[in-house]
């Protein structure tokens, strides 16, 4: 028999516990059932090679014969060849064990450098040797693993240059850097991804708050302006109701006056027809006679006395309608001001689009200034600039204040920043730009900004950049030019541009300010720095500060 006829269309394996469905196709009592499953709602169940139709869902049962069959196959050592999915296509990672048409790689040794499929990744669990390897999933990227220097696999990363590197390297031009094993500084990373994933996960959150909060909003919205035009619809129902009563009622009334009115107006013409012929009676006796009878007439031809309604009810309901109107407005302005007030709310709570131009940085320009008490000595601090003196200055008693930095060139400005702010720093020679909390300590190594928690901190070193935070430094590329600090205290973005014809962002960090931030300045020798003077009306910026 062709082996392809004993295995199951569904799972491309070896039939297991086999039943036949009445179309005569067999199957694996477990593969046909879960195919079923998913056919249940249709309540139409069919053949997955033939499309019969069986209605209802036939009950299956075990084929004895192909059950017999089966197992007499299998211990004659018959195995399912793998189907055509099993083999690695283009998009695929083929296993470089097999010989001829290769399968797919079920994982990728980090040690070998190679990827197996399942049938030959079988010495990895069976072999003490193999034990320390570290298999991941499949990988088409594994020859990065390699150091191009000197064809070693890269196990060590070095903190100093932020790189992968080979033991050699580590003997060779990283001799003397900060160097940790990959794995060590892949937990590291890890660990901060973590802390990356959890602060994401909370803005998503957060936001997802904000958007029920919208949502609940347009639905109170919706209900309420729904309810209001009903109510106002049956008022104005009611009001019209009773304005058509009251029109059928007077409309009535004056018709009968008017049937009174014709009447009499009828009884009249017949009269003076009557008077018409008496005035051309000549009989003296007939004149007298009918004279006498219709004497009476010139009695009652006044008007008659008519009870006509004033016409003033259509406009006193106007005028009515017209307060209510007004009423309706006054009410609706005050509950469009408290909307427009939560909406204020809502909006706070939803981060600002990044500014992209200079024209949109200078929107949060701030003025910022050097506090000269806390300058090291060798510094020459002016309002907004500073410069390293030539000499150590000899500091009076009044002049040794307790913010001032001992041990490091470097100067705090007097704000504490929060909210959105941005400032430019021009520089000439090796500077650090930096923000720190106010709480930096003042001497030692661990006052340097960039080597503690409480600053961060960029420098520019040659034709690159260096961003340093609690002992970890970050070599970064940008292009030269003045540096441009723009903070989001509230969102936890600092970001440091390099400004020219266009906004370069050359580093952002994203945390958790705890504190306002102050601006500094950290020199080396022969260096100089000026804050620039914000060019704004300062009335228009959104920053805040707190001395």
């Amino acid at each position: 028999m062709e082996q392809d006829k004993l295995c199951c269309s569904i799972c491309l394996d070896l039939l297991k516990d086999p039943v036949t469905i009445p179309c005569g196709h067999s199957y694996c009592m477990n593969c046909i059932k879960s195919y079923w499953g998913e056919e249940d709602q249709k309540k139409i169940h069919s053949c997955p090679q033939c499309r019969k139709l069986f209605r209802p869902r036939p009950v299956l049962m075990k084929n004895t014969t192909l059950a017999d069959l089966m197992e007499k196959l299998k211990m004659s050592g018959l195995q399912a060849a793998p189907g055509d999915h099993c083999y690695a296509g283009s998009e695929d990672v083929a296993c470089e064990f097999c010989i001829g048409r290769k399968l797919k790689a079920v994982k990728s040794c980090l040690q070998c450098l190679v990827s197996y499929c399942e049938q030959h990744l079988q010495p990895h669990y069976e072999s003490p040797a193999f034990v320390k390897h570290k298999l991941v999933n499949p990988s088409k990227k594994l020859q990065e693993n390699i150091c191009s220097r000197h064809n070693e696999v890269m196990k060590i990363f070095c903190r100093t240059d932020q790189k992968c590197i080979c033991y050699l390297c580590s003997m060779d031009e990283h001799k003397g850097h900060d160097i940790v094993s990959a794995a060590a500084e892949m937990t590291e990373k890890q660990r901060e991804l973590g802390v990356s994933q959890q602060k994401i996960q909370q803005s998503i959150q957060d936001r997802e708050d904000v958007w029920k909060k919208l949502q609940l909003e347009v639905e109170n919205i919706n209900h309420s302006a729904d309810k209001a035009v009903g109510d106002i619809e049956k008022i104005c129902t009611d009001v019209k109701q009773q304005i058509r009563s009251r029109q059928k009622t007077e409309v009535t009334h004056v018709k009968k006056l008017q049937d009174k009115v014709e009447q009499e107006i009828a009884e009249l013409r017949r009269k003076d027809n009557e008077l018409k012929q008496l005035t051309h009676t000549e009989d003296h006796t007939q004149f007298l006679h009918k004279y006498t009878f219709l004497a009476h007439v010139s009695e009652s031809t006044d008007p008659a006395s008519v009870n006509i309604p004033p016409l003033r009810y259509t406009e006193d309901m106007k005028v009515a309608v017209s307060e209510v109107r007004d009423e309706l407005q006054d009410i609706l302005s005050e509950e469009w001001t408290k909307i427009s007030l939560t909406e204020s709310a809502v909006e706070a709570l939803l981060p600002l689009a990044e500014p992209k131009t200079r024209e949109e940085f200078m929107k949060y320009a701030c003025q910022i200034t050097l506090d000269a008490n806390t300058a090291h000595s060798y510094l020459n601090v002016c309002v907004r600039k500073v410069e390293c003196y030539n000499y150590r200055r000899e500091l009076q008693m009044e002049e040794r204040h307790p913010d001032r930095f001992i041990d490091w060139f470097q100067v705090l400005c007097r704000e504490g920043l929060s909210g959105r702010c941005y400032w430019e720093v021009e520089c000439c020679g090796e500077v650090f730009v930096a923000v720190a909390y106010k709480i930096i300590i003042r001497t030692g190594r661990e006052s340097v900004f960039g080597h503690n928690d409480h600053s961060w901190a960029i420098q520019c070193v040659g034709n690159s950049y260096e961003f340093r935070h609690n002992k970890i430094r970050t070599s970064i590329s940008g292009p030269q030019s003045s540096r441009v600090v723009y903070l989001d205290h509230s969102a936890g973005i600092l970001s440091f541009y390099s400004v020219s014809d266009t906004m370069t962002l050359v580093h952002r960090v994203q945390t958790t300010f705890t504190q306002p931030l102050c601006p500094g300045l950290g020199l080396y020798s022969r260096a100089s720095a000026e804050i620039c003077n914000a060019d704004i009306d300062m009335q228009t910026s959104q920053t805040y500060f707190e001395d």
